[in-house]
Parts: C-alpha cells; sequence; structure tokens
C-alpha cells in the first residue's frame, strides 16, 4: 500500500489521475453554482484548500495504485470506472458550454438558441426517451438473436439505431411543438418585437433543439459504449481466431475490429505520459474505454446526420403546418428517404415490366432525387460485412455524409426561412 512513499513516480501518477478528474469537473461546479465558483477563483486562500484536495486525493490514489498491484485489476478499474467517470464529465462539459459557445458566436441568435436548448431539457419527454433509450440498449444485449455467431453484429446494429431513432424522435417533436405553439400562441410576435428578427428566430430554435439532440446522442452513446462492452463479455461465441489481441491481452471474448484498430493509435496516445507501471495500466484501461469512444462516435456521428436532417425539415414545415401535419410528414419523409433508393435498384432490374413499373420507376427516382439520401446514413453495412473495414478511411466517409447532412440542412431551413416570411404573426 505504500510503494508510492518509495517509489515518487506512483505519487505523480496518482496526483496526475485526480487532477484530470477535477479539471474535468470545473465547467459543472461552475454551473451548479456560478457565484461560489467565481468567490472561489478569486480568493488566494480557497484556492489553497483546492489544492490540497486535489493532493489529498492524487495521495489516495496513489495509495490505491500501491495497494493493487495487479495490472489486469488496475486495467479493469480504468476502463471500467476512471474512464467512464472522465467521459460522462466532458459530456457533462460539453452538455453545459456549447449554448454559451453559440451565445458567444451568434449573440442574437444565440440566446433564442440557449433558450430553445434550455427548454427542450428541461422537458419530461427528453429524459424519457433518453431513459427508455437506455433501456432497450441494455434489452438487446439480453436478447437471443440465432444468428451463428453474429449477436454482437446484431445488437451492435441495434444499438446506433437506438441511438439515432431517440434522437430523431425527441427532435421531430420538440421542433414540431416549440415552433408552432410559438407561432400560433403569437408568442412568437412578442419576441420579434425586440431585436430579434424571423431568420434569427427560427435558425436561433433549430440550433438549440439540434444541441438537445447532440446532448441525448452523447448520454446514449456513453451508455452504447457499456452494453457493447457487456455484450463481448458475455457473448459465449468467440469469433477471435488468436487469443491475444494486439495489446498483449490474453482474450476468448467477441473481437470488434473497429475498436481494435482505435486502440493501436488511443492507447499508446493516452498510456505515454502517465508514470508509472500503475499508472501506465489505469491509463491502459482509459485507453481501451476511449478506443471504443472513437470507433462508436463514427457510428453515432452518421445517426446524429441523420437526426440533424429530419429536425431542419421539421423546423421548416412548422412555420407553415400543425404538430400532426409536421409530424406524419415528416414520418412520411423518413420511411421514403430509406425506401426510395431500393424501390430504384428493383424497378431497374425489371425491364419490361409494363406501365405500373415504370410508373412506380418513375415515383421513386423523383422520390430519391427530392429526398434525402437516408441510406447513406445506415452503420450496418459498415457492421455486418466479413473483411475488417479501416477505420480512418470510414471516418473520413462519415464526414463525407455528415457534410452532406449539413447542406442537405442548410437547403431545408432556407425553404422554411422563404415560408416563414411570409407568414402572418398578428
Amino acid at each position: 500500500m505504500f510503494s508510492w512513499l518509495s517509489d515518487p513516480s506512483i505519487l505523480l501518477a496518482g496526483i496526475l489521475l485526480a487532477l484530470i478528474q477535477f479539471l474535468a469537473a470545473l465547467p459543472w461546479l461552475w454551473a451548479v453554482d456560478p457565484r461560489g465558483f467565481r468567490e472561489t477563483a478569486t480568493s488566494g486562500s480557497a484556492m489553497a484548500y483546492v489544492g490540497i484536495g486535489v493532493l489529498g486525493a492524487g495521495v489516495l490514489v496513489a495509495m490505491f495504485l500501491g495497494y493493487n498491484n495487479d495490472p489486469q485489476n488496475l486495467m479493469s478499474k480504468g476502463h471500467y470506472l476512471y474512464g467512464p467517470i472522465l467521459h460522462l464529465q466532458l459530456i457533462i462539459d460539453l452538455f453545459l458550454l456549447l449554448p454559451y459557445l453559440a451565445m458567444l458566436v451568434w449573440p442574437k441568435g444565440g440566446v433564442v438558441a440557449f433558450a430553445a436548448y434550455r427548454e427542450a431539457c428541461r422537458q419530461p419527454m427528453f429524459w424519457l426517451i433518453t431513459l427508455a433509450a437506455i433501456l432497450a440498449t441494455w434489452i438487446a444485449v439480453a436478447l437471443p438473436y440465432f444468428t451463428f455467431g453474429d449477436d454482437y453484429k446484431m445488437m451492435k446494429q441495434i444499438g446506433f439505431d437506438v441511438v439515432m431513432l431517440s434522437a430523431v424522435m425527441f427532435g421531430v417533436l420538440a421542433s414540431s411543438i416549440s415552433i408552432s405553439e410559438e407561432i400560433e400562441g403569437r408568442t412568437a410576435v412578442t419576441l420579434m418585437s425586440k431585436p430579434v428578427n424571423r431568420r434569427q428566430f427560427l435558425l436561433g430554435k433549430f440550433l438549440g433543439i439540434i444541441l438537445a439532440c447532440l446532448a441525448m446522442s452523447m448520454l446514449v452513446s456513453w451508455n452504447l459504449n457499456y452494453s457493447l462492452r457487456a455484450m463481448r463479455e458475455f457473448d459465449p461465441i468467440n469469433n477471435n481466431p488468436d487469443p491475444i489481441d494486439p495489446l498483449g491481452i490474453p482474450t476468448d471474448k467477441v473481437v470488434d475490429p473497429m475498436t481494435l484498430q482505435a486502440q493501436r493509435t488511443v492507447v499508446p496516445l493516452i498510456e505515454k505520459p502517465v508514470p508509472s507501471v500503475p499508472g501506465k495500466s489505469v491509463a491502459r484501461g482509459v485507453g481501451l474505454w476511449f478506443s471504443d469512444t472513437v470507433a462508436h462516435t463514427l457510428g453515432g456521428f452518421l445517426g446524429f446526420g441523420q437526426a440533424m436532417i429530419l429536425v431542419g425539415i421539421a423546423s421548416a414545415l412548422a412555420t407553415r403546418v400543425t404538430f400532426v401535419v409536421n409530424l406524419v410528414l415528416c414520418l412520411l419523409i423518413y420511411f421514403l428517404g430509406h425506401l426510395a433508393p431500393v424501390v430504384v435498384q428493383v424497378t431497374e432490374a425489371t425491364p419490361g415490366g409494363g406501365v405500373g413499373v415504370g410508373l412506380v420507376g418513375f415515383l421513386g427516382n423523383l422520390f430519391n432525387v427530392l429526398l434525402p439520401a437516408l441510406e447513406f446514413f445506415n452503420m450496418g453495412p459498415a457492421i455486418i460485412r466479413e473483411a475488417p473495414l479501416d477505420l480512418w478511411n470510414f471516418g473520413v466517409y462519415v464526414l463525407t455524409v455528415f457534410g452532406y447532412s449539413v447542406i442537405y440542412t442548410s437547403i431545408a431551413l432556407l425553404i422554411g426561412l422563404l415560408l416563414f416570411e411570409d407568414r402572418d404573426l398578428a
């Protein structure tokens, strides 16, 4: 337990690990008590007590590292305890700082975005959908899929679909309700009697709701990391041809090629700066967690891009139609956006099918051109393929598709602005 007294590197590792968690906690400590935070930051004696507290926490962590000499045990603590807590703190930091960043970059529209974001996150619907998505993910872990060794792939596909659908459901409902109620209830007139124009109102509303969708996606994705690890630990079918993984860790569990590729870059990057053998063991576990995060974030970005398109369409439609009509139209666009490419392929593979097939093919091509190509956002082909997919090339593809979602969302919002300009609010 007291080996850190004879090895200062263990004490340095403990202080470093405690300091990282403390720095990650600063934004939400400020959000909990802004006045107390400012008073503490400007008081020399208070900062001295904070430094002593961090130092004491570092000593406790060093004692823990000295007591637990098993590298596998320390790596497990870093993987399932320290890494997830740090990741959750970073999510909360983004959750709190993003709306303030929006107000800093875009003062007038950012205020509207901040109000919409705060309203969205305070709704019971936000937390109910989040909890339902988390519950659905863990139910998916326990379900048998009878896929002859590919249960993990099936569960991974379901997990990414849950992340996407939760953000889409909440975003479409929130934008349809919020914007429509503001306009129908004439509260938008009061807002725009101040120095806020229609463009800032609509784009600010969209930005605030999409930031809430991003926060929900991050929370559900954090839970997905745990559930996918659980699936790999308890799946009795082994698809790993090599009992030693690239990091030299013996394993007989299901292997995810994407996370293994991320481990080769992320784990050494996190492990290298931490001193002492026990500290490096914890850092390796943290690297394993964030390797999963990097690999799974790509799939999360695909789902978020799809949510952004549909929220943009719902926001544009909310300037003219009621909540129910908006919801029906968004559902229709969602299904047709996925179905149109399939219809085009089937009709092209059926030459000489007559007038009926030609009409269906024409409608399929029309919808395929006008509606968003939502099939591009499907994570399934990257998961079910037999040959391992290069993670970084896939990252380039994800950025390209996300760029497409930004362009399509911008077009939808531009049409929404045109519709909103002629809307009588009086």
